[in-house]
């Protein structure tokens, strides 16, 4: 089902369509972003992505089949930033093709630095049963240190526009109330658990400080903060003013509440008395849900998402001198 409502089938993207990025792209009049892990039929002469599902900024010490969290981590993915930003000059330099489908040498310092991390680090302190208080005195200081330093070396590697979003209101998402142990006195009037939400805003804040610092340090740097926190929030606590029926339970999934279960994913299929059976439907009207498979929002809340950026002024990070 993930692509269903305008790839028509699985692009890379745990949704039904567009993610916020797409849509970043779209408005500068760019093709999508290939992956950088994507080699096949990749065209990187406008930019690359080097996020995976699952990201930390900060390295978790598990495997994916463990905690669900990707092994690339935000140093992992600067990394991968620097030997693209050298192999794709080498290669480049060989004429032909390469000279169609890889960035200019001075494509680099003109590009927009796009960031959308930290939600994973602030869920997995739970599943190390952290407490909320432990999580956001002790991880989020240094995982803010760790963003900061990552922002810092693609400085130094000539990158000087950054576009950074905050984290999102993680405790309205249907995996984060199914899988942590709440009290009904934990919940707010909208249905969200107003701990993690707590503690996202708290990571915010310290982000929004980050960038304060950075715009000092850095000072030939343009550093956008964007508050996407909000426009989700006012998502899912007006769901239906702004035209969705559904904001707390999951497009596509299997069951409970919030339709929503760890074990059946988005697009899962089972085997019952030998036949397999696909129970991991997707919901008949994605354009009215907020979230698509208990983690990740639908094309139609990117899209509101993206809106809600757009009235900021998204030209800011591109066209500061």
């Amino acid at each position: 089902p993930h692509g269903a409502s305008f790839f028509g089938s699985p692009a890379g993207r745990y949704c039904d369509g567009r993610l916020v990025i797409d849509f970043i792209a779209e408005s500068l009049g760019l093709s999508y972003l290939s992956a950088f892990l994507d080699s096949v039929g990749s065209n990187f002469s406008h930019g690359a992505n080097f996020a995976t599902a699952g990201s930390p900024i900060r390295a978790i010490n598990s495997t994916l089949r463990q905690s669900g969290f990707s092994p690339f981590s935000l140093d992992v993915q600067v990394v991968q930033f620097f030997n693209f930003h050298d192999r794709s000059q080498t290669v480049r330099s060989r004429g032909g093709i390469y000279t169609t489908i890889l960035p200019e040498a001075d494509s680099f310092s003109k590009a927009l630095y796009t960031f959308d991390i930290g939600q994973n680090d602030l869920t997995a302190g739970y599943f190390a049963n952290k407490t909320v208080e432990q999580v956001g005195t002790v991880d989020v200081p240094e995982i803010i240190s760790q963003f900061k330093t990552a922002v810092t070396n693609i400085y130094k590697q000539g990158g000087r526009y950054f576009w950074i979003h905050n984290t999102g209101p993680i405790g309205c998402l249907p995996y984060v109330i199914e899988w942590f142990p709440l009290k009904a006195s934990d919940f707010d009037s909208h249905g969200c658990a107003s701990p993690l939400n707590h503690l996202a805003q708290r990571f915010n804040y310290a982000l929004k400080q980050a960038v304060v610092d950075l715009r000092a340090s850095l000072s030939e740097a343009a550093i956008t903060y964007v508050d996407v926190y909000s426009a989700k929030h006012e998502l899912f606590v007006h769901a239906q003013g702004h035209g969705f029926k559904r904001s707390l339970v999951s497009c596509c999934g299997h069951g409970g509440k919030y339709n929503y279960n760890k074990h059946i994913g988005c697009g899962k299929k089972v085997v019952v008395k030998g036949k397999e059976i696909y129970i991991g439907k997707p919901c008949d009207e994605p354009d009215k849900a907020v979230v698509w498979d208990g983690v990740h929002f639908t094309q139609a809340a990117n899209k509101f998402i993206f809106d809600k950026i757009i009235a900021t002024g998204l030209s800011m990070a591109c066209h500061r001198h």
